[in-house]
């Protein structure tokens, strides 16, 4: 890349300057003494990032909310019958897509990887972060995929990943959500790995630094974090995601932060030695309906996760939370920005992957 398409770039996107200008400065290599040899450097940095961020841009470009207006202009009401006759058959449906998208997106991008078998269980699914992940959520996608090709003009014409993407805005419509365009356009993703899913999602004891940290990596802001943290309030865990705050936590066994009475009544629901098998809300109030009531939970110290009640501690969140939990549609607007954003991460499209055939496995 030249100089001069250089600073082009960075007169376009004057971020992407400010950030390249800290890395160089922080790593010492703008020195004056040593500048032939280390304006070369940065311009090679310069370089790299600039091919990074354009090619983010032009993914994030290529994804549209027509993209199948000439190959299969049928393909959301397609989508969106399939996944109401899933939900009408069990509520499961709506937290477990949601939740299978979100891990899609945040290993390896929104590709469709999650959704990959192996026969030597080592694809991403496999994976303890990913093992629990409900199976109607895959059910969800296999039976949209089918009805999606049941049309000889969609047949193997859309993306798994976008059948996904299509299934998650449709089961949080389904449960009182906010209705929203979804951008299509991915491409299927051929590789699948345990290893890949290491440090990529975030665990139920992460503070606020951890979340900020591992959101900011995928592009997306503390707003967003807590404005997607906010679909728990349709989602459900296993005991053992959660038991150290009710038995084992030092010195008081019960996490302080937690509400005392909620405490308690997770206690009578995941006594010791629980079948591992057993799940519970983590909205005790409207556990089937996708509101704010997450965020008045909050405030009441009744988040299941420590990861959940740190956003109403930390005063860096704290805001944000009593904003949510007084303001429903300022929660809707953030969620529908956020999960936009992050239906953006990673994304294959032109050439890039495939059309799956078969959801589970690559072509």
């Amino acid at each position: 890349m030249s100089l001069s398409s250089i600073v082009r770039a960075y007169i376009q996107f004057p971020l992407m300057f400010k950030l390249t200008f800290q890395l160089v400065m922080e790593a010492k290599l703008y020195r004056s003494e040593q500048l032939g040899m280390e304006a070369s450097s940065f311009f090679v940095v310069s370089s790299s990032l600039l091919l990074l961020l354009v090619s983010t841009q032009i993914s994030s470009a290529q994804l549209t909310r027509d993209f199948y207006r000439k190959t299969c202009p049928n393909v959301e009401q397609l989508v969106s019958s399939a996944v109401q006759q899933k939900f009408q058959q069990t509520f499961v449906t709506a937290p477990s897509t949601l939740r299978l998208f979100f891990h899609d997106c945040f290993v390896r991008g929104c590709d469709g990887s999650i959704l990959l078998a192996s026969p030597n269980n080592q694809a991403e699914k496999n994976h303890p972060d990913d093992i629990s992940l409900a199976g109607d959520g895959f059910d969800t996608v296999a039976k949209a995929k089918a009805a999606v090709d049941s049309d000889p003009q969609c047949r193997n014409k859309v993306s798994c990943a976008d059948i996904l993407a299509l299934a998650t805005r449709d089961v949080i419509r389904l449960t009182g959500g906010p209705f929203y365009e979804v951008e299509l356009g991915r491409r299927d993703g051929k590789v699948s790995t345990i290893a890949s899913v290491q440090r990529r999602l975030p665990h139920p004891d992460f503070n606020l630094n951890q979340l900020n940290s591992m959101f900011s990596s995928n592009g997306l802001s503390q707003t967003d974090m807590i404005a997607l943290s906010g679909a728990h309030t349709i989602g459900f865990s296993h005991c053992s995601r959660f038991s150290k705050r009710i038995y084992n936590f030092p010195r008081t066994l019960i996490d302080p932060t937690l509400n005392l009475q909620y405490a308690f009544d997770l206690r009578k629901a995941c006594p010791l030695r629980v079948d591992p098998r057993i799940a519970i809300n983590m909205d005790p109030v409207t556990p089937q309906r996708f509101d704010n009531q997450y965020f008045k939970n909050l405030q009441q110290g009744k988040g299941l996760f420590t990861s959940d009640q740190v956003l109403a501690i930390d005063p860096r969140s704290r805001d944000t939370v009593n904003l949510f939990a007084s303001n429903e549609e300022a929660f809707n607007n953030a969620f529908v920005k956020a999960i936009t954003k992050m239906g953006r991460i990673g994304v294959k499209t032109g050439h890039q992957g495939e059309i799956r055939f078969d959801c589970s496995r690559v072509n």
